[in-house]
């Protein structure tokens, strides 16, 4: 049975707490509006932020729950991870901030496995300040991929616009020998069974990117895309998936041919994210595809050098809780349709 909208529960991480992580969490729920849409929690502790919220004159109204069984639909509630005080030293790279945001991540991916809490939001973190004995993870994903079932993939989205990675934190010069055909099945697959599942596409068109310049020209610059991308893509097509490609990266974007696939698969990192961020104009948003749990992030660090000024955008906090419901909707419409056809046949046998 579908949940009441309200009821849905956003966890919610709190990043970094020396960046402006706490700043586009309370005012992205500042708008009243935004309750009715979703019920947050927020990983953290509520004197911490009822401190922060004073510190830009936010608005928003904060309830304090020790546990989550105590969580009020249309309020902005704070589970309390932890009672001692903290001290904040915005805009500084600090490992205790670290230590903190990756309590706070670990204790919401928990909620979000056990099903206590129906979709994740992470606030950004600082990759080097989260290390240590118990994480060794350089992020998010990576950690998120270990604890939840399926092989995530970073999709970064912006209404129509959803760009994927073959290969994504990685040194540049290690990036061609880890492109293989497996991988790229892998990846191609993950990202086709998104589009249908998390975003009602039921015949969705993938455009790859070539690894080289103009795909390596015939050979005169390279011939992973003649020898690897290009033959794997064929055998991908032949078995019926809408797969285009390599194309040329240069002139991709600049002349608007993404505009007619549903995702654009690149074949390293900022081949990929500078033409989106540059697209997306802060509103875009970093979706974990592939897994069976549903999380979402803004698509921008911990912005040190505004943090604690009060005026960092959170638009794109506010898409990313809008695009986690979105994805809620459509997988349980989706497991919704692939249940009814069994039924009909029960009622028939």
């Amino acid at each position: 049975m579908m949940k009441k909208a309200e009821n849905i529960i956003v966890g919610i991480s709190i990043g970094d707490l020396n960046g402006i992580g706490s700043e586009v969490v309370l005012k992205t729920f500042e708008d009243s509006r935004m309750l009715e849409l979703c019920t947050p929690v927020i990983f953290a502790n509520v004197k911490l932020l009822s401190f922060v919220k004073k510190s830009f004159q936010s608005a928003s109204l904060l309830h304090g729950i020790d546990k989550l069984d105590q969580i009020v639909p249309g309020k902005i509630n704070v589970l309390n991870l932890w009672r001692e005080g903290v001290d904040l030293n915005l805009g500084v790279n600090d490992p205790k901030a670290g230590e903190y945001a990756i309590k706070s991540f670990v204790a919401a991916t928990k909620a979000l496995k056990d099903g206590l809490v129906d979709v994740l939001v992470t606030a950004p973190i600082n990759k080097y300040n989260i290390q240590s004995e118990d994480f060794k993870f350089p992020g998010h994903t990576d950690y998120l991929d270990q604890e939840l079932e399926g092989n995530a993939l970073m999709l970064m989205v912006q209404d129509n616009l959803r760009v994927g990675l073959l290969t994504d934190h990685i040194p540049l010069s290690e990036v061609a020998s880890h492109l293989t055909e497996e991988l790229i099945k892998r990846k191609i697959e993950t990202v086709k069974q998104s589009l249908i599942q998390d975003f009602s596409i039921n015949k969705p068109k993938i455009a790859v990117l070539g690894l080289n310049p103009h795909c390596g020209d015939g050979g005169v610059i390279g011939t992973e895309d003649d020898l690897i991308i290009k033959p794997t893509l064929k055998k991908i097509f032949d078995k019926g998936t809408l797969v285009f490609g390599p194309f040329a990266a240069d002139g991709f974007f600049g002349s608007n041919q993404y505009e007619k696939y549903d995702a654009i698969i690149a074949a390293y990192h900022d081949q990929g994210l500078i033409p989106f961020k540059t697209l997306s104009f802060g509103n875009g948003v970093n979706y974990t595809a592939g897994l069976n749990k549903i999380r979402t992030s803004p698509d921008h660090g911990t912005a040190y050098d505004i943090a604690g000024k009060g005026v960092a955008d959170f638009n794109s906090f506010k898409e990313a809780v809008y695009l986690a419901i979105d994805i809620y909707h459509s997988r349980n419409q989706y497991a919704e349709i692939s249940v009814k056809p069994l039924k009909t046949k029960e009622k028939q046998l």
